[in-house]
């Protein structure tokens, strides 16, 4: 008798830890000729406003820390990624494409994950310097200084398109990371397994609990979810159709919470110009102004 595989079942990671969801409900993912590849947990509504509590928690500490502390984490993060290019690679590769039928090749996935780990290098260099190039020094007249400096919104959420399922999410998720912000990610529909090989690196690092927490599920019961909850400060990411941003935009204008989303198949991830730059930042920051006397 042929010996059955033992298949994984990819968990929530939630504060640092890899909880069930709630509702002990689990997705198939299918690989090419019907093979079941693993299952994964379907998020509930209750799981995000658990996480969003876990994540409040967690935001004091992570912005409290010394900016420069927070670019070593993220450097951290970039060598344990490229550490695990082979187990990534398989990730990606792992679902095939519902248009082909095809996952993407060894070749193009490894250029996805080489993009992803400069993407990380590149924010945790910006850590410590993205403030000297958004904030300012404002030229008032008067015996006294005036300074605009950024800091974190806060609770953010990440959407990640469906692919590029890794590099997508890393590119999402760094500047929110980078600007002292945490953040709860809602991983690729179609191939949550890169999102999840991510959450066991970033448990494995030097990443505070609760300062990234990755949830698996279906879009149409999470986004509504993301876009009414009030302790979600901030919402960046990619709508996958019209009716996706319709959900996240109106949702937020409820509750005033600031949305800042691309429509997948007008971005261009590996476009590394546009994609390292401190401005992708600076949305996910609140501006405060300060006065100090500049002496007689």
């Amino acid at each position: 008798m042929p010996r059955l595989e033992v298949l994984k079942t990819w968990k929530l990671f939630i504060g640092g830890a890899f909880p069930r969801t709630e509702s002990g409900r689990t997705m198939i993912l299918w690989g090419t000729e019907d093979r079941v590849v693993a299952h994964c947990c379907q998020g509930s509504r209750k799981d995000l406003r658990n996480t969003v509590e876990i994540a409040r928690k967690a935001l004091p500490g992570w912005w409290k820390r010394d900016a420069y502390n927070r670019g070593q984490i993220l450097y951290r993060l970039a060598e344990m990624a490229e550490g695990r290019t082979a187990e990534l690679v398989d990730a990606i590769r792992s679902i095939p494409d519902a248009d082909t039928g095809r996952g993407p090749t060894a070749a193009q996935a490894r250029k996805e994950i080489a993009c992803a780990v400069d993407r990380l290098v590149s924010f945790a260099g910006w850590c410590d310097k993205f403030p000297q190039v958004v904030g300012s020094r404002n030229p008032v007249n008067g015996p006294y200084h005036d300074f605009t400096m950024p800091e974190p919104t806060g609770v953010c959420g990440v959407i990640a398109p469906n692919a590029p399922s890794f590099l997508g999410l890393v590119t999402h998720l760094a500047p929110i990371l980078a600007g002292g912000n945490v953040a709860i990610a809602m991983a690729s529909e179609t191939n949550p397994l890169p999102a999840m090989v991510f959450a066991e690196i970033c448990a494995t690092s030097d990443v505070p609990g609760g300062v990234v927490n990755i949830l698996t599920g279906y879009r149409r019961e999470m986004l509504p979810e993301f876009a009414d909850h009030r302790d979600i400060d901030a919402i960046g990411g990619a709508a996958e159709t019209v009716e996706e941003r319709r959900i996240l935009e109106l949702g937020a204008a409820d509750n005033m919470k600031r949305v800042r989303l691309e429509t997948v198949g007008d971005v261009d991830y590996f476009d590394d110009d546009s994609r390292h730059s401190p401005w992708t930042i600076e949305p996910f920051t609140e501006m405060k102004t300060i006065w100090h006397p500049s002496g007689s």
